[in-house]
């Protein structure tokens, strides 16, 4: 199974050019990102006024739970990120030389991006909305193999993760919300 990982990621990571290694970063960067946040915000407030300091208290969980869990697995697993693994030295493109952390599976920023998209896709129940934000956590999750960061299982993993405890939190909530007798469609 790794070797089957480690032949895609070399195959994903060779495609690259220096336009888009400044593009794969500037994606990755978690900053880059605060206005989708915040008009994800904006959505959620329109659609639920009153109800959403329940919102923001589960996205609050939603990132600490993704985030730490993957840490503890990234711990547990202790797999190197393939810009550690010497035996693939001198075949990992990566961007201005950053590696992050020696071990990656699994990958925190593919834990994070579909944590928020399957917990605000449901809440916000828009065609173009649930494109968009699975969208985006594609794209930020392949900046990670990209960059040289991460395996293939490692986003996979992380995806499988946050999407998860993303569905898991909305489901908490439209729960919450139809008992409370409040829920508006």
């Amino acid at each position: 199974m790794n070797e089957i990982d480690h032949n895609i990621f070399l195959f994903l990571n060779s495609i690259h050019s220096p336009f888009f290694d400044e593009v794969m970063r500037t994606v990755s960067l978690r900053t880059v990102w605060i206005p989708l946040y915040m008009f994800i915000v904006y959505l959620l407030v329109v659609k639920y006024r009153k109800r959403i300091w329940l919102i923001l208290l589960l996205a609050a969980v939603l990132v600490f739970l993704t985030d730490q869990v993957s840490n503890i697995i990234k711990d547990f697993f202790e797999r190197p990120r393939p810009c550690h693994e010497p035996s693939l030295a001198g075949l990992v493109h990566t961007v201005g030389g950053r590696c992050g952390g020696m071990y990656g599976f699994v990958s925190a920023h593919a834990a994070n991006t579909f944590g928020v998209a399957s917990f605000t896709a449901p809440l916000i129940s828009r065609k173009w909305f649930t494109w968009t934000i699975y969208s985006w956590a594609v794209v930020v999750s392949y900046s990670r193999i990209y960059l040289g960061v991460h395996y293939p299982g490692d986003v996979l993993g992380g995806a499988i993760l946050g999407f998860t405890v993303g569905t898991v939190l909305a489901w908490t909530f439209v729960k919450t919300d139809k008992l409370s007798g409040s829920w508006t469609k």
